[in-house]
Formats: C-alpha cells, sequence, structure tokens
C-alpha cells in the first residue's frame, strides 16, 4: 500500500538539508513524500528533480506552501501561482484568507498544521472544502513539543479538532510536518500514533494516508494540464490567424 508523507518540509536553496531530509526518508522506507517549500515560488529546477529523482529512490512530489494573512496578497500571490504544476497549500489565520482559499480551484490544501491556526478552523471552511474538493490539512508535529504542558494543550486542540472534522465528514490529511530529521517517522508509525491516541478508525487513516493525498495530486495534474491546454489553443488560434 503506498502511504504518504504529505508535508516534508524542505529548503530547497540547501543542498545539505535536501540530502539529509531525503536519505533519512530512504533510511526510514518513505516512498512517498510532497516535499514541501513555504514562502519561495521560484520553480524547482528539473535538474534538481532529476537529481532527487535518480539519487534517492522514494516518489518525490512537489508543494508549494502559502504563509499569509493579508486577503490583497493572497490574491496577487494566486496569480502568480497559476501556471506552477506543484500541489498548492495556504496557511493563515485570517478567516477571510481562508473561506477565499477555500472556494478557489487553485487551492489543494488549506493547511492547520500551526496550533494557532488551527484554532481557527469552522465548519464554514469545512463545509467550502467539501463543495469544491480541496483538503484540510492536520499535522502532528505540535504534539512532538518537549514542554509537557504546551504539549498537552496542543494534542487536546489537535483532538477537539480532527474529531470535528470527523463529525463534519470533511475531506481531510494527517501530516507529520517534522522539522528534525530525528522527529521523521513512517507513515505507518504515524497511522499507529493517530489510532491509538487520537481514536481515529483505521479505515479512516487508511484513507487519510493513502487515497486522499492522491486525489490531492491527481488533482494538481488536472489543473496544470487544463493550463497547459488552453495555452496550446491559444497558440495554435494564433498560428491559424496569421495563416489566413
Amino acid at each position: 500500500m503506498s502511504y504518504f508523507e504529505s508535508r516534508l518540509p524542505i529548503n530547497f536553496e540547501d543542498s545539505n538539508d535536501v540530502q539529509k531530509k531525503l536519505k533519512m526518508c530512504e533510511y526510514l522506507a518513505i516512498k512517498n513524500v510532497f516535499l514541501t517549500h513555504t514562502n519561495n515560488f521560484k520553480k524547482i529546477s528539473l535538474n534538481l528533480k532529476k537529481k532527487i529523482e535518480e539519487e534517492i529512490p522514494i516518489n518525490a512530489y512537489y508543494r508549494t506552501n502559502l504563509r499569509i494573512n493579508n486577503i490583497k496578497d493572497f490574491k496577487k500571490q494566486l496569480k502568480k501561482l497559476q501556471k506552477n504544476p506543484d500541489i498548492f497549500s495556504i496557511e493563515s489565520i485570517n478567516k477571510e484568507v481562508q473561506l477565499y482559499a477555500a472556494k478557489d480551484s487553485r487551492v489543494d490544501i488549506i493547511s492547520f498544521s500551526d496550533n494557532k491556526i488551527l484554532k481557527s478552523l469552522t465548519p464554514g471552511v469545512i463545509s467550502l472544502t467539501k463543495q469544491n474538493n480541496s483538503f484540510i490539512e492536520f499535522s502532528l508535529a505540535p504534539i512532538m513539543e518537549s514542554n509537557k504542558v504546551l504539549q498537552s494543550k496542543n494534542f487536546r486542540n489537535l483532538y477537539r479538532f480532527i474529531h470535528l472534522a470527523n463529525k463534519l465528514k470533511a475531506n481531510y490529511i494527517i501530516s507529520g510536518n517534522f522539522v528534525d530529521i530525528y522527529d521523521f517517522r513512517h507513515p505507518r508509525a504515524l497511522i499507529s500514533v493517530c489510532h491509538t491516541l487520537l481514536e481515529i478508525p483505521l479505515l479512516s487513516l487508511k484513507k487519510i494516508f493513502v487515497e486522499n493525498p492522491k486525489v490531492i495530486l491527481e488533482k494538481a495534474r488536472d489543473r496544470y494540464n487544463e493550463k497547459l491546454e488552453d495555452q496550446l489553443k491559444i497558440i495554435k488560434g494564433g498560428i491559424n490567424n496569421s495563416q489566413k
């Protein structure tokens, strides 16, 4: 079965960071990852992608994450990302940004990985993501907090909002989102944590860690292919008109 780590933070401008994290994925036998860069809208070079594919035996997919709280800035950034083939996610404490993102087909994931942002999740956002076939993201990184008081608080929040998502039959994924390589876990281990501590049924977890990431990946690919087809039609139309 193809389990996914849906958010592996990567600094693509730091080759050592890339190499260390991918080597740890290889060591842990993690086969499918969404390599995620935040607030960096440069396209990842084809050479780097090729190097990753050749050197590390994993299925690497690319995700651009936008952390933003201003609605005007968010709309501007959306235009810049139209030609980007990556999976696209946003995280924002601003409810206006969340609601706009939930209605926009260019957004694949609305992330509530950060504990402060998690507390802003509402049934309205969940409802809109269901209508528009996008996804909510939760992450386990906050419960790796070393401060036991904060860890307990983060756990209670995560438990509460995941069960809200289950009650409302939300489309959602759960990622590790670990920055420290020594926190990395295979998705099967994360499934065990979610089942034991968060009381999520195993059948639901298989969907969360296997099926839903595939749906997100296919959605991003379809969107990009549609964009390419539209561009080809424009080019073809221009050539035909010039020949008249």
